[in-house]
């Protein structure tokens, strides 16, 4: 199956990318520049396309992330510290980035003749992310199908929707990702914070997966604070 890759340049996308590319026919990685706070993700997503020796297309999305205001990804807003599963962290919500990306995402697909979009979107987004759960991705395939129907027949890949962040991280592992060649933090430090809602995500998948976490954090066990504060909460 000819797929194209939506890669952030983080864990998630970047395991994606290497599971796609040992299973189906990966054709390109597809990342998006929407003013996030930093830009750091991209050069990690560049990278994996490097690795991988396919096409990486960055998609200036910047004027449209501009209107996407309130998000601590996107605003002068503190991102906030903390386990992924507190209401605190709705502040890093963008709202409908994933269906726009995706939308783009399909056009690209249909144009180059390839027959999947992945996405790596998982069970451990759905507290926060509207736009990760089952509901929407299903209904988003379906709308797609309808838009192109008589043009190109592509489906949205999505493995992890039904998973954990560990699923991921274990089958980062089998397929050999370099995870230390992968940026998660929001925050966008020399090092990757520990502290964030994605790092805090990261480290504990790392846990539960029971894989050696090769990440340099600068705070690396404040997880560990986070986790026993949300099962006390």
């Amino acid at each position: 199956m000819k797929t194209i890759v939506i890669c952030s340049g983080g864990l998630d996308s970047v395991s994606l990318a290497h599971m796609v590319a040992a299973e189906h026919e990966l054709t390109r990685l597809v990342s998006f520049d929407y003013g996030q706070r930093h830009r750091k993700e991209l050069d990690y997503a560049a990278a994996c396309a490097k690795r991988l020796s396919v096409p990486h297309d960055v998609i200036d999305m910047r004027s449209i992330g501009a209107s996407l205001s309130g998000s601590a990804l996107t605003d002068d807003i503190d991102v906030p510290d903390g386990h992924y599963e507190e209401d605190s962290m709705k502040v890093t919500v963008v709202p409908n980035r994933n269906a726009i990306m995706l939308t783009i995402a399909y056009g690209i697909a249909a144009a180059n003749g390839d027959q999947a979009v992945a996405t790596a979107v998982h069970g451990g987004d759905h507290f926060i992310y509207p736009d990760c759960r089952p509901a929407f991705t299903e209904a988003f395939d379906a709308m797609q199908r309808a838009a192109l129907d008589g043009y190109a027949d592509v489906q949205l890949y999505t493995p992890f929707v039904h998973g954990s962040k560990g699923d991921i991280v274990t089958a980062g592992a089998k397929y050999d990702t370099p995870f230390a060649e992968t940026w998660s933090c929001y925050k966008g430090h020399a090092q990757q914070c520990g502290r964030c809602g994605t790092c805090v995500e990261r480290r504990e998948a790392f846990h539960l997966a029971g894989v050696t976490d090769p990440t340099l954090y600068e705070d690396p066990d404040f997880w560990l604070e986070a986790l026993a504060s949300k099962e006390n909460s």
